[in-house]
């Protein structure tokens, strides 16, 4: 067994959803359920078919996110993973919906950050072991930074 770092490639402040499934209708059953959740949001999915002709499935309303989903599906090439790349959406705005979807086993990550994949590598095929994602902290928050993410969030709109 070979274990493999593989970073996802996207522009810097792209946000990402990276999960599981076990079905090939996932594509198909992701769009409907992004699209009815979030209007305006603009997407791009994938998905690793691990059985039958083992392709790289693709869909969503963008073509840019479209590519972009393909290629890091194409790079990553673990069974049954599948990558949703969004604008005009953060991944809070879908994550529920993605995670109600019946093929949906588990999320590995929502981010926008840089994101590194860990992937083992054997005869049958490619495993996903776990996600880096984004860096280490530096330390623990003080009275300021506390004071900067309630800001923060109340810029966004999350808090009143």
């Amino acid at each position: 067994m070979d274990i493999k770092v593989v970073p996802i490639e996207k522009p810097d402040d792209m946000n990402f959803i990276m999960g599981h499934s076990h079905f090939i209708k996932t594509v198909e059953d992701l769009y409907e359920s992004i699209i009815q959740n979030v209007p305006g949001i603009k997407f791009g999915i994938s998905f690793c078919e691990a059985s039958g002709k083992c392709l790289v499935r693709f869909t969503g309303n963008d073509e840019k996110l479209t590519e972009i989903a393909k290629k890091n599906a194409d790079s990553i090439a673990a069974g049954h993973t599948f990558f949703i790349f969004m604008e005009n959406a953060f991944p809070i705005n879908i994550l529920n919906a993605v995670k109600a979807v019946p093929e949906v086993c588990r999320v590995y990550c929502a981010t926008a950050n840089p994101t590194e994949v860990i992937i083992a590598e054997t005869e049958q095929g490619r495993a996903v072991l776990g996600v880096v994602d984004g860096f280490s902290p530096k330390g623990i928050e003080g009275e300021v930074d506390v004071e900067w993410r309630k800001n923060l969030l109340r810029e966004l709109g999350y808090k009143q």
